[in-house]
Formats: structure tokens, sequence, C-alpha cells
């Protein structure tokens, strides 16, 4: 008689990392106890990092029993962790069902920022991107998410002052898991960032924009790339499905008119491909009457890519012909090349991928 394997029962206790403080008081409330325990578990949690209950003292011993019956803690598992010569570290993270992502620290004399995966893999398919490269598997939960910066926050001792949600993955693809994190991050509770110190970076979901200006006013940053729909629609493939008329619209509806507000505009310096000055020139005429700051960024090589960074000299003259505009300019200092953690080398491991194309359907959380 053929024996099979025992079937694992799936693990039906809730995880906590996948709720926001309303959520921890609201499951505290549910089970007969007052709010305010709910809000003390979610502080111990991710303010002061403690993951054992029975550490948290001011917790009684009922919910503390209750909590250890039905809610489970799931935290991140470090697979590899790889340190720079300019102090970037880059952890590959181990999910539960075999996917890996990666997250990136990168400290700087006066702030220091992680950037942080929203997705195993990214379907948008941009060509000058590792990421892409590997396909696209699943959106990562909030718990997921969350999970790369309580690691991080309890790996350097202290919280980033800054958030980038610029790792693997289009953020706007996986909206709800990104907007309830982003308020974890935001929280007095937890990792008490200002809303102008966490920055989600988007390849161009127009309707999921104008939805992020109804509930959350982080900074917005948006990877052009270049400045005419013709290119655009080569090296950003989303484009096609929301090109620059639309876009750009829905970024300065994104500012709600306020003038201390701006988008930044990633702008990969790819070599003969769209560092002309005529490009320079065509991103003023694009970009006139939108608050925005220009971020130039090297191209970062990975294998079999297919381009080449700009000259430094064809950078910086791009850079002054912004600037000469009025435009807003700099240029992203690369860091942490060597061990593939700059901007577009991120690839963590993907399972199962699958390789979407031009008009293929974006996997997204809500219907595009």
């Amino acid at each position: 008689m053929m024996q099979t394997e025992p079937r694992t029962s799936p693990d039906l206790r809730i995880p906590l990392l996948d709720l926001d403080r309303p959520g921890f008081e609201a499951l505290a409330a549910g089970w007969g106890f007052k709010p305010f325990h709910g809000r003390n578990l979610f502080r111990w949690l991710h303010k002061h990092g403690v993951s054992e209950l029975d550490a948290m003292s001011d917790l009684s011993k009922a919910l503390r029993e209750r909590l250890a019956a039905e809610t489970r803690i799931d935290l991140p598992r470090v697979a590899v962790e790889k340190p720079s010569a300019d102090g970037t570290i880059k952890w590959l993270l181990d999910l539960h069902d075999g996917q890996r992502v990666e997250t990136v620290y990168i400290p700087e004399e006066s702030r220091s920022t992680l950037c942080v995966s929203s997705q195993v893999g990214c379907a948008l398919d941009c060509r000058f991107c590792a990421t892409a490269r590997q396909g696209f598997s699943r959106n990562l939960s909030t718990g997921e998410i969350i999970g790369q910066v309580w690691h991080a926050t309890r790996a350097l001792g202290k919280p980033p002052t800054n958030i980038v949600m610029m790792g693997m993955g289009e953020p706007l693809a996986n909206f709800d898991a990104v907007v309830k994190a982003m308020a974890i991050m935001q929280d007095d509770f937890a990792y008490m960032l200002a809303k102008s110190r966490v920055t989600l970076s988007t390849s161009g979901i127009v309707p999921n924009i104008y939805r992020l200006a109804e509930v959350s006013e982080v900074s917005l940053a948006v990877s052009l790339h270049a400045p005419d729909n013709e290119l655009r629609d080569q090296i950003v493939p989303i484009n096609r499905k929301y090109p620059l008329e639309q876009l750009i619209p829905a970024c300065k509806a994104y500012l709600r008119g306020e003038p201390r507000r701006r988008i930044t505009w990633e702008y990969v310096m790819l070599k003969d491909v769209n560092d002309s000055d005529r490009q320079a020139k065509a991103l003023i005429r694009l970009l006139e009457g939108t608050p925005s700051k220009v971020n130039l960024i090297p191209f970062n090589p990975f294998p079999n890519s297919g381009f080449e960074t700009s000259d430094p000299e064809r950078i910086e003259a791009f850079r002054q012909r912004l600037k000469r505009s009025g435009l807003v300019a700099t240029t992203r200092k690369t860091r942490g090349e060597e061990i593939a953690a700059a901007c577009g080398q991120l690839v963590g491991q993907v399972q199962n991928r699958r390789l979407p194309r031009a008009g293929a359907q974006i996997p997204v959380s809500i219907g595009l």
C-alpha cells in the first residue's frame, strides 16, 4: 500500500505583524480587554522590539496566555548578510514559502535610509532593472514588509531616519499591504517616522496614485527614465497602459496644490539611450508647472543588461541643463554596488516565476 506524506495543517493563528495599531486595539477589545492593552502590545513589538510575550511586563497573564494560544509573530529570517566597504548592508531574507527578498540599509553622515521591498520579484518588466529579470511571484504581506523594518531596527540598535519603498517590486501594485505598513512606520508607538521621511516609488500605476492621495501623505517618487512616450514605452512598459498624459496630471493631483511639496522624478542615466541634450530639453518641457526634483541615477550594471551607464561628464552636463531651467536636479551617489545592493540590482530569490511582457495583466491587490 502506497504511503502518502501527512498533510500539514495551515497555521490559523493571527499574524501580529500584519496588524496596525487599530488592529491591535480591536484584537484586545474583541477578547474583552481594554483597547490600550492592544496598544501596549503594539508598542512592545515595534517600538521596543520585544517579541517574547513573557517579557511584556505590563500585559496581564490572561492576555499573554490568549496571545500565545491564538497569535504568532513571524519574524524575518536572515539567509545572508552582506556588508559593503561604504557601510551599506544588504540582507537576503527568507520568507515562509521559500521565497526570498532583499533589504538594503544605507548610512550617511546625518541620516540613514532603509530600502524596503514590497513584492517577490516584479511584474513591470523595466528593461534596465535586475529585479524585473527575475519575474514575479507574489505580493508581500504587511507583516513581511514591516518585518524588514523590524529586523533592521533590531540589527542596528535604532530605527532608520528614512524609509524608501524602492526595493523589489512595485509598491502600488500591492496597495493595501503597503499603505498599512507605511502607517506602522509613521506611528508614534512604533517607528515614529515623519510622513516626509517615508517615500514610495512607483513606475506609474495612475489609478493608485489617486488612491494614495486619499489615504496617505508620504513623499512620492516616480520612476520616469524617459521624457517622451516613445522611449518610455520601450524601457518602462507600464507607460503603454498609463502614458505620460495620464501620469503627469496624477502626480500634480497628489501634491494637492501644497507649495512646499514636490515630486521626485527618478531618471536612470543610460548611455546613448536617454542622456542627450535634446532629451534634457524634452524633460524640462514635460515637467513645466510641476513642483519637481529630478534625481539622476547612474545606471548600475548587472549581467546581460544590454545597457551602459552614461559617462560622468554627460550626466553632469544633463544635470546642469536641468538646473539652468530652474529645476532642482541632483545626481545620486552609487552605494553598495560591489554587493549588488545599488538601485536596480536587487534580485532576491523568486520561485515559480512568471515573466510578463508588454500588455500582460499586472498582478495587483486592487483592480486597475
